[in-house]
């Protein structure tokens, strides 16, 4: 500016002042106040504050009298450990330049930290509240913590005294698989690392190649407020709470606190709290399990007896079994001695009733099976295929006869159609007679059968007889004497009697006649 204001010549007075182009006094005044103002820090209250998509970021810093206008460029917002809130009272460092465009200075911000742990506090605070009206913190959302698990997963710093103790402490109680997941645990990167973290772990696959952690341990050692801010974060909050795996939070000191506290399933004072709480005592969970297991044995040796005495009282009120079972014992032998005579008698009564009705049945159906043969004669007289066959060259005769007296072309064709169905018909009926036939020669054979099974004269070979007297059947010993002469039919033929004659025999050698006595 003093280049542009130096002449050499004599004052030109008012009206002959230089001529100056916007241009020119908006970079006389950009490169003065970038001269002297290239490095300042500035102390004032987030106000007006906006994140376009382009990833800048635009406040106004303020305080009671004055406004200064402020931008943090992409790179340097992706790399600030504080990201700044309207209302948060902060200390800028920065340089300050004009915006030509709209002749305006501004102040571009390369670090913004909160003026003093007040300022954190109350921004800490104001965060907590606005989390906690979500509900990202209430007690339903918590999940219990496995009793054991199989693998516990640890976000923490590999190189630090935090994972060796929760090693050491582990290996101690109930060794256990465990999986680490490196992380910075200050500074710009801790937070985005930390919640990638825990959902890394919430990705795996169960059964995977790596295996999936039933627990999760989120550790840090103690320091100040700056040192845990990444787990005060928004995005480092947020994933604890939606982890489908309990999560066991235990960043800093037993005083220390941080939002993760609140998201997360358990809270533990330290690192080392944390692996307690994770797996119990192996030697207490033994010493307990052969504790319940000599109670459980107690129980139920006790239990056995108690229910073996019961057993005893109950069988003593029951009746002996052979006194329940003497009545039907008896009862069933009783019945066994009578079952056997009556079978006989049964089967004796119903052999006698067989005989009769057979020897009624024999004269009627030889006279029907008679009838049907003459039946059966006279039918296979009419189906003589030989009397068929004579028919069947007759109509042949008699249909060539007409189809020679037929020349029109069509109905020649149908007499040759009729003849071929002729000819079939002729072999089925051929088959049909022969069938019949067969039929009722082998249904006279089936009765032919029955009549002699039925027939009294086989009754006569298995040693019974018919007895008659005259034309008549004797059945009874009262009938039989008056009868006086009777006709014995055997199997082999028939003995005329005399009803109460006695007739002698010689013995051999002379001796003398022995009375033999009535037939009946």
């Amino acid at each position: 500016m003093d280049d542009l204001l130096d002449d050499d010549g004599p004052d030109p007075g008012p009206g002959n002042a230089p001529e100056f182009s916007v241009s020119e006094i908006s970079g006389a005044v950009k490169k003065t106040v970038e001269g002297a103002f290239s490095l300042v820090r500035v102390r004032g209250e987030v106000g007006r504050l906006s994140r376009p998509r382009s990833g800048h970021i635009y406040l106004d810093l303020k305080d009671d009298r004055a406004v200064l206008a402020g931008v943090i460029w992409k790179g340097v917002a992706g790399r600030m450990a504080t990201q700044p809130e309207e209302g948060m009272e902060v200390v800028a460092t920065g340089r300050l330049t004009t915006f030509p465009g709209q002749s305006k200075y501004q102040m571009v911000i390369e670090e913004i930290r909160p003026a003093g742990v007040g300022a954190l506090m109350a921004m800490l605070e104001k965060r907590r509240q606005a989390l906690a009206a979500e509900g990202l913190f209430d007690e339903a959302r918590k999940r219990p913590l496995p009793r054991l698990p199989e693998v516990i997963g640890v976000v923490t710093s590999p190189s630090g005294a935090v994972i060796r103790d929760i090693l050491h402490r582990l290996r101690d109680r109930f060794p256990r698989k465990v999986l680490i997941w490196p992380v910075a645990v200050q500074g710009a990167k801790c937070a985005p690392e930390v919640a990638a973290a825990i959902r890394g772990f919430n990705a795996l696959e169960a059964g995977g190649r790596i295996p999936r952690p039933d627990l999760i341990i989120v550790a840090r050692g103690g320091g100040s407020l700056e040192d845990l801010w990444g787990f005060n974060e928004e995005v480092v909050v947020r994933a604890a709470a939606e982890s489908a795996i309990p999560l066991i939070s235990a960043v800093g000191h037993e005083t220390d606190t941080t939002l993760i506290d609140h998201a997360a399933d358990r809270r533990a004072p330290t690192p080392t709290a944390a692996a307690e709480m994770a797996v119990p005592v192996r030697l207490e969970l033994l010493a307990w399990l052969e504790t319940a297991g000599g109670r459980m044995s107690r129980a139920i040796t006790q239990g056995v007896a108690a229910r073996r005495q019961r057993l005893g009282d109950l069988s003593r009120g029951l009746p002996r079994l052979e006194s329940v079972l003497d009545g039907p014992r008896q009862r069933l032998d009783g019945l066994a001695d009578r079952l056997d005579p009556a079978l006989r008698a049964a089967t004796q009564a119903k052999r006698m009733e067989l005989d009769r009705k057979a020897a009624r049945l024999g004269p009627g159906l030889e006279r029907a099976v008679g009838i049907k043969r003459v039946a059966l004669g006279r039918a296979e007289a009419g189906l003589s295929v030989t009397r068929l066959k004579a028919q069947v060259a007759r109509r042949r005769e008699d249909l060539d006869r007409l189809g020679a007296r037929m020349q029109v072309a069509r109905l020649s064709e149908r007499v040759v159609e009729r003849r071929a169905r002729l000819d079939a018909a002729l072999v089925r009926l051929d088959a049909v007679a022969r069938a019949r036939l067969e039929q009722r020669r082998d249904r006279l054979d089936a009765l032919e059968r029955m009549r002699q099974t039925l027939g009294y004269t086989e009754t006569l070979k298995r040693g019974y007889a018919v007895v008659r007297a005259g034309a008549d059947v004797v059945t009874g010993k009262a009938e039989a004497e008056r009868a006086g002469r009777l006709e014995i039919q055997f199997a082999d033929g028939r003995l005329d009697v005399v009803a109460g004659a006695r007739h002698r025999r010689g013995r051999s050698g002379g001796g003398d006649d022995e009375d033999q006595g009535s037939l009946f």
